[in-house]
């Protein structure tokens, strides 16, 4: 949240983005009445001066979530059908009622306990395949909400990436995606459908832990024979036949047809109606004055008394979709980086560029307050406590409590080697301040000025995210067909109905 890019080349388009929202700030000190003039003209006057707006959707073409082929995404979704044990659904890490994702720090993907329980207190069943102790999934799950407005990459690291395309660069380039089926990183995946969510949504049912299970179709199945054997699966019911026809006009079951689906679905969950959006509307009232004074922190850089969070997260879904060094702690088995095998070098992993080590995406800040854990790992279960991350990366470690994370986490020894890990993403943080790659900085906030920022973050919430009733339309109930009576009936720990 505090400015940090990382030294590499980028397209002339992206640099004139890039020089705009440095010398933006110049601007706003130039022509601003009183740096702290929190009135509501001024604060909107800075935000729309660095590109905010208050239509995060213009120029883009989305579905409704009752668009045929949403609907079918829908129940492909919720489909345990698509698990290679037919025991996990999609919206078994990623349901609505949780913020698009399960607020559990690491996914229990494949094997739980409790199949259907989704998000807090979901473990894994002792016997389970692949099970020893803790979470089988490295990463925390992102929330699905607004990744139809994402234009550049998806995932922590960036495996799913526009060729060619440049944060804000609305609409198809036709330069195709990379996904982890592409031959390099520079070349795209025929496959890869029309979308960034077409084409992430391909992966999933290919990871053991995820979704695929440890023996469907076979100990060691390619991707193509993971998803072929989906289709024959799905293609043994009369009823997803008729539920495609209907749609597609045939019955052809394929799995391209499936991932577009899918990503309609996920591509409907458009949510950002948020007081923030009203305030740029013109509504004064649509946010406090804390909220305001929270929103000078995030936009102005630190001579003018911010903090500049705008440099990363910035355009109206708040991230520059770019990877950044911030050192959050590494908990959980890891992706079999570093010397126990237990890191996780994020994009590095893509692109081999060791200035990309311990790099990761910047996440949206739509929805923030609703889509913890917070980090790739998951590793602060407080919003508080990630801004304070941002503030000093190497004081906030110092005082991290694993207390803070599920117990299957902390009693699985998966938090063995957070000191060794962590410990090499900061120096290599420290590492990259020397070299002079613009990098996040730290910087000082009193706790009240602290607050002022959380008030701010809580305006980028949409409320229908958080009423059950507003989120029906993107649930599955009785009125819905069930093509293989396999659709996830989601409970919480409690055994109530999501």
């Amino acid at each position: 949240m505090i400015p940090t890019l990382l030294n590499r080349k980028l397209p002339v388009s992206s640099v004139i983005r890039t020089a705009f929202v440095f010398m933006a700030p110049l601007l706003i000190m130039a022509c601003a009445v009183d740096e702290e003039d929190i009135s509501p003209l001024h604060v909107r006057s800075i935000a729309k001066v660095l590109g905010y707006t208050d239509d995060p959707t213009s120029n883009r073409i989305l579905p409704s979530i009752n668009d045929p082929k949403a609907q079918l995404g829908k129940k492909l979704f919720f489909t345990k059908g698509l698990g290679g044990d037919q025991d996990t659904a999609c919206a078994s890490c990623h349901h609505p009622v949780l913020g698009g994702g399960d607020r559990l720090s690491l996914s229990i993907g494949v094997g739980a306990e409790n199949e259907d329980l989704v998000g807090p207190g979901r473990v894994h069943d002792p016997a389970a395949d692949g099970y020893d102790g803790g979470p089988t999934v490295p990463r925390n799950a992102p929330t699905t909400f607004n990744i139809g407005l994402l234009d550049r990459v998806m995932n922590h690291d960036g495996t799913i990436e526009s060729l060619g395309k440049t944060p804000f660069a609305n609409g198809n380039d036709g330069l195709g995606i990379v996904t982890p089926d592409s031959v390099d990183i520079a070349t795209a995946d025929p496959d890869a459908g029309d979308n960034l969510p077409s084409a992430q949504a391909r992966f999933p049912v290919t990871s053991e832990e995820q979704m695929r299970g440890f023996v469907f179709p076979s100990a060691d199945p390619t991707h193509a024979e993971v998803r072929t054997a989906l289709e024959a699966r799905l293609s043994g019911f009369i009823e997803w036949q008729n539920e495609f026809a209907a749609v597609y006009g045939d019955a052809t079951i394929s799995y391209a047809r499936i991932a577009e689906a899918i990503a309609e679905y996920e591509r409907s969950q458009v949510f950002v109606n948020t007081p923030w959006i009203a305030f740029l509307a013109g509504d004064d009232a649509a946010i406090s004055e804390d909220a305001r004074r929270g929103a000078l922190l995030f936009m102005l850089p630190t001579r003018a008394g911010g903090v500049g969070c705008v440099i990363c997260h910035r355009s109206d879904m708040f991230t520059d979709e770019l990877f950044h060094v911030i050192g959050m702690p590494q908990i959980g088995r890891g992706l079999g980086d570093g010397t126990n095998g237990t890191d996780d070098f994020g994009r590095f992993r893509v692109t081999g560029n060791e200035n990309d080590k311990y790099a990761f995406r910047t996440p949206s800040l739509l929805n923030v307050t609703e889509t913890g854990p917070w980090g790739h790992a998951g590793a602060y279960t407080s919003l508080e406590a990630v801004i304070r991350h941002h503030l000093d990366p190497q004081a906030a470690f110092d005082n991290y409590d694993v207390n803070q994370l599920e117990t299957s986490i902390r009693d699985s020894g998966q938090t063995a080697d957070i000191q060794l890990n962590t410990q090499n993403a900061l120096d290599k943080l420290a590492a990259n301040r020397l070299a002079g790659i613009p990098s996040i900085q730290n910087a000082t906030l009193t706790d009240e000025q602290v607050g002022y920022l959380l008030a701010f973050l809580q305006t980028l919430t949409d409320t229908c995210i958080k009423d059950r009733a507003c989120l029906a339309p993107w649930i599955p109930d009785s009125s819905d067909t069930n093509p293989d009576s396999l659709r996830l009936e989601a409970v919480d720990n409690n055994l109530n109905p999501l």
